[in-house]
């Protein structure tokens, strides 16, 4: 098998394998924390090329209020590789405020950082920030091009003279944004961002989505995220993770998914196939992988984010370097 990477790839560089990592709720703040970090320097140090965490409020499910900060926690802790806060809710802040903190932050860590962004849609999120959810895809459709724009050194208007901002000119922080229909992927390709989809929804839909994308001038990166478990599976943290999708996720999203949404086997090479297979067959640039579930505890984690690491990813480079 191929050595594993031991420099720091380009954020969502394709051919890239990355993995979501969420808190365990179970625990304390500062262990959360601890186990937030913990894990993405495991992750790092068995060749995952970088890691994501996502936003929602109130602990609802085990995310996260403050991803990018997350983010910066997690890079003191790796010993190489990036952190993406991705999704973050661009509507619940300054588009302007939000690109300062993501361009300072790759001042601290440069070339690590990397930034995705969603409309969003739990209820949740905008009660507890006092912020009308009806006008949440409109900001989001206003402010994601602001976005991309100034994450490149451009059209920073009354903040021209923030030096972290200004030196991006010459090496721009990727954005991703969330896109599950064909006007969602054009929205983003018009505004030069990548997309990422759920970890759900069935092949052929997907490649449905990375077609449009291409076909409307889309040349940034397309990220398939897949939930993956190698050896037995937890299948009640599996169905338990699937019910809190449900309980937010619109019916037409759902109507898309294949069953719990889950790749799963005993086999690393049976498993390094079917996750190239479908890189492939959705026509996608890289990969995110999500091992998280409600009831598997942090030391099972940890094992897991370990073994996919040393077992699985190895072959699946492999197979992803064929094309």
């Amino acid at each position: 098998m191929p050595d594993r990477p031991t420099t720091t790839t380009a954020v969502f560089a394709d051919g890239s394998i990355s993995l979501r990592l969420y808190p365990h709720n179970e625990l304390s703040a500062p262990d959360i924390v601890d186990q937030l970090c913990t894990q993405a320097s495991i992750a790092a140090d068995n060749g995952f090329d970088g890691v994501m965490t996502s936003e929602h409020h109130g602990g609802f499910a085990g995310y996260l209020p403050n991803p990018l900060q997350t983010s910066g926690f997690q890079l003191a802790a790796m010993s190489q590789g990036w952190a993406a806060a991705c999704p973050v809710l661009l509507p619940l802040r300054p588009v302007a405020m939000l690109a300062e903190e993501v361009a300072w932050l790759d001042a601290r860590f440069p070339g690590r950082v990397g930034i995705g962004v969603g409309s969003g849609s739990l209820p949740l999120d905008f009660d507890s920030m006092d912020v009308d959810q009806s006008s949440a895809v409109d900001v989001f459709k206003r402010d994601l091009p602001r976005l991309v724009a100034m994450l490149a050194g451009r059209e920073l208007g009354v903040i021209d003279g923030d030096r972290a901002l200004r030196e991006l000119a010459s090496r721009p922080i990727p954005v991703i944004s969330t896109a599950m229909s064909p006007a969602a992927v054009r929205r983003a390709a018009a505004a030069g961002a990548g997309v990422i989809y759920d970890g759900g929804s069935n092949p052929d839909r997907l490649r449905t989505l990375s077609d449009a994308y291409v076909e409307a001038g889309g040349t940034a990166p397309r990220i398939l995220i897949r939930r993956v478990w190698l050896g037995e599976p937890p299948k009640e943290a599996f169905e338990a993770q699937f019910e809190v999708y449900q309980s937010y996720s619109s019916t037409e999203a759902l109507s898309h998914w294949r069953d719990n949404g889950w790749i799963c086997g005993d086999d690393a090479n049976s498993l390094a196939t079917e996750l190239a297979d479908a890189v492939r067959t959705t026509n996608t640039t890289c990969l995110n992988l999500r091992i998280h579930a409600p009831g598997i505890a942090d030391d099972a984690a940890r094992e897991q984010i370990a073994a996919l690491g040393t077992e699985v990813l190895p072959r699946l480079r492999a197979l992803l370097a064929k094309g």
